[in-house]
């Protein structure tokens, strides 16, 4: 039975890097190499590279790919990971009161537009429980004060740690979290930001960008790191706004920009096409 897999290489840039790669491949799994991308940051003199194979050889499981390319990892300083394409990931959604990104996500979920085992829906407010409840997944309601913020976390985090989470989605999660939460999930929290970063960071930049009067606004997704709208950004987009729009009028079409940048970086992260370094991101597309 063949087998899909994604392999993702980051490491000093130097000549034979895709020789070696390809080589081992097929000598060691006899692939047939679907699709190979590579990057190259000419100023930190970095490579990076993501190949999609597919073997019908049963050895090539995580553990053993793991054993036969550890001499060509550490030949070339390599951090890499490899992963099966049918091997899902189990996610869960955090949210507050503004639904949009929710219902988009849960609606992609539910047509196998994002393949996924979503886990649970975790809010600080009650109003997500009815579209949990429609979509059939698990509503965690863990309401959160100032004085109970540190005691909420740690009911969080065990939840995540019981139904081994792979991926958080802060889907308008109106709520900062820990450094002791991003150090748990490492770039595995995705957060979607209703401005263009680094433009108008905080939490009312609609209106910040309405009162200064813009011409185009955005929305951005994010890994999150313990830096508050800091982390590495994923994908990011912008529409282009007037005098004629209203702040309710610019606020609804920066909620459009929010459901499209966070369900591409969702994607794109479930996809194993996204390579992190220096707080930027490399996309294979």
């Amino acid at each position: 039975m063949s087998k899909t897999a994604v392999l993702l290489v980051d490491c000093p840039d130097r000549k034979g890097l895709v020789a070696a790669i390809h080589n081992f491949l097929i000598e060691a799994y006899d692939v047939n190499i679907l699709n190979a991308d590579q990057h190259q940051d000419a100023e930190l003199g970095l490579f990076f590279m993501r190949v999609e194979f597919v073997t019908e050889n049963e050895e090539c499981t995580v553990d053993h790919f793991r054993e036969r390319f550890m001499p060509i990892a550490a030949k070339y300083a390599m951090h890499w990971r490899m992963d099966f394409e049918d091997t899902q990931q189990n996610v869960a959604i955090f949210v507050s009161q503004y639904l949009h990104c929710l219902a988009d996500l849960l609606y992609r979920h539910q047509t196998g537009e994002l393949q996924c085992n979503l886990t649970m829906i975790v809010s600080n407010h009650e109003d997500a429980r009815p579209l949990a409840e429609f979509y059939k997944i698990p509503f965690h309601y863990t309401p959160v004060t100032a004085a109970t913020k540190q005691q909420v976390e740690q009911r969080q985090l065990a939840l995540l740690a019981e139904a081994k989470v792979d991926l958080v989605i802060l889907a308008r999660y109106m709520q900062i979290v820990s450094p002791q939460f991003v150090d748990a999930y490492p770039q595995r929290i995705i957060n979607v930001h209703h401005s263009f970063l680094p433009a108008f960071t905080g939490a009312r930049p609609y209106h910040a960008a309405f009162a200064r009067g813009v011409k185009l606004i955005g929305a951005s997704s994010h890994y999150v790191t313990a830096e508050l709208d800091e982390g590495p950004i994923i994908e990011q987009d912008v529409t282009r706004i007037s005098q004629n729009d209203a702040l309710p009028s610019l606020i609804q079409k920066g909620r459009d920009l929010e459901r499209l940048v966070l369900s591409r970086a969702v994607q794109w992260h479930l996809g194993h096409r996204i390579l992190s370094y220096a707080n930027k991101t490399v996309i294979f597309a």
